[in-house]
This record gives structure tokens, C-alpha cells and sequence, in this order.
């Protein structure tokens, strides 16, 4: 099953996530299939950066979000 789902990176205690479409049986940190957008939780307010295009061609395709990238989406008006 394809997920759209966060990429941790950054560093410790400095968390930066990419938002990818991935095969669920991939690691957290592994092999994507596309980058779609950056999310980030240290700033005031959370920046989070999606192409609403991408996200929702990967939707209509079958992916399915994540809980968290769900509330993202919502936040930013894509679903």
C-alpha cells in the first residue's frame, strides 16, 4: 500500500520533516517515491509547505495519508 507520510530529519532535538510518498513497507527514514512537501514543528507558527497538486494526484491514485499528514492537509486546505 502506498502512504503519504513524514520523513524525519534534521537533528536531535531539532526535528524537520519532509512529507513522501512511500510503500508502507518501506523504513520511516528509507526508500520514497516522491517528495511532496517539508514540515516544520520547531518555528512559531509550524511551517508546513505542500504542493497541493502532487497531494492530491497521489489521493486520487489510492495513497492514503497519514494521521499527522492528514491534519496537515487539512491545515492547509488540500483535502
Amino acid at each position: 500500500m502506498v502512504k503519504i507520510r513524514l520523513k524525519r530529519m534534521g537533528s536531535k532535538k531539532a526535528p524537520f520533516y519532509r512529507v513522501v510518498v512511500a510503500d508502507s513497507r518501506y523504513p520511516r527514514d528509507g526508500r520514497f517515491i516522491e517528495e511532496i512537501g517539508t514540515y516544520d514543528p520547531t518555528v512559531e507558527p509550524a511551517a508546513v509547505k505542500i504542493d497541493a497538486e502532487k497531494a492530491n494526484k497521489w489521493i486520487a491514485n489510492g495513497a492514503q495519508p497519514t494521521e499527522t499528514v492528514a491534519d496537515l492537509l487539512k491545515k492547509c486546505n488540500i483535502v
